[in-house]
């Protein structure tokens, strides 16, 4: 069986407190982007795992999509499977790829296995594989609270918009976003400013990593600033980061860039 795991953007992302569970209180609003990688799952006499695409570093093991397999085998003891990945989201670069592909690989499992899981199942599965996995069984934009797995569909409709994303070939883990920046409860509610015109989000809605990782990544902040003086209405680091997008009311003219980059209208899967 084969899916298409799409990539998300995060409009707004405050990062409120430190848990006691080690995690950190958020609220953002995840966005979903036609950008997507293809994964293809099917029985076989032992787990394999293959891909092409982007070239994914570290020990194929701690793949997500092999974690989902091993989270589905622990539980409900199915039997391996063949993957095959073909890699185009960008890694380490604050899109949700590699959570996508994990939350994608329990709906596939879900069906050729037979394992008669409804969505409530699967999201509670894909909380244990990541924080943001759960929002890729949505299809649709949420307000994520508590670690990022309390969603909340919101009508957030962006689909007259194009987004243009710049993913510079910079990997910034999750660990080090955070070490860069102090939690705090944000002046201003983001479930009150997603409501505002698009061209008031300029002023208002922030994304707390970007004061961190653009000091240690100054390039990010330029990129950001030149998508503005080319005419974005929004401009933002997305999740931890690295890619940086705009979102404008016209088609953008690409730049000549030796970066990944893309121009995709904002309609929802």
């Amino acid at each position: 069986m084969i899916l298409f795991p799409y990539a998300k953007i995060n409009i707004g992302l405050d990062v409120i407190e430190k848990r006691t569970d080690g995690y950190h209180s958020i609220c953002s609003v995840f966005y979903p982007v036609l950008l997507r990688d293809t994964l293809e799952i099917v029985p076989a006499g032992n787990l394999i795992f293959n891909s092409s695409g982007l070239p994914i570093p570290g020990n194929k093991d701690q793949n997500l999509v092999i974690k989902a397999w091993e989270l589905l085998r622990d539980k409900f003891k199915i039997g391996p499977v063949k993957i095959f990945l073909d890699k185009r989201i960008p890694m380490g670069a604050g899109l949700g790829g590699g959570s996508s592909d994990a939350a994608f690989a329990l709906k596939i499992m879900n069906q050729i296995f037979d394992l008669q899981l409804n969505i409530d199942n699967l999201m509670e599965l894909a909380a244990e594989l990541g924080s943001d996995c759960p929002f890729f069984l949505m299809d649709a934009p949420a307000l994520a609270t508590g670690r990022g797995t309390d969603l909340k569909e919101i009508p957030l409709y962006l689909s007259k918009y194009w987004l243009y994303v710049i993913s510079p070939k910079i990997h910034i883990s999750t660990s080090e976003a955070y070490g860069e920046l102090t939690p705090e409860v944000p002046e201003k509610n983001l479930q009150d400013l997603i409501v505002m015109p698009l061209e008031e989000w300029k002023n208002n809605i922030k994304n707390d990593f970007e004061k961190g990782v653009f000091r240690k990544y100054p390039e990010l902040n330029e990129i950001k600033n030149n998508l503005y003086k080319r005419g974005a209405l929004y401009a933002s680091l997305t999740g931890t980061g690295s890619s940086v997008y705009g979102i404008f009311a016209e088609r953008p003219e690409m730049i000549k860039s030796d970066f990944p980059q893309f121009v995709l209208p904002l309609k929802l899967p």
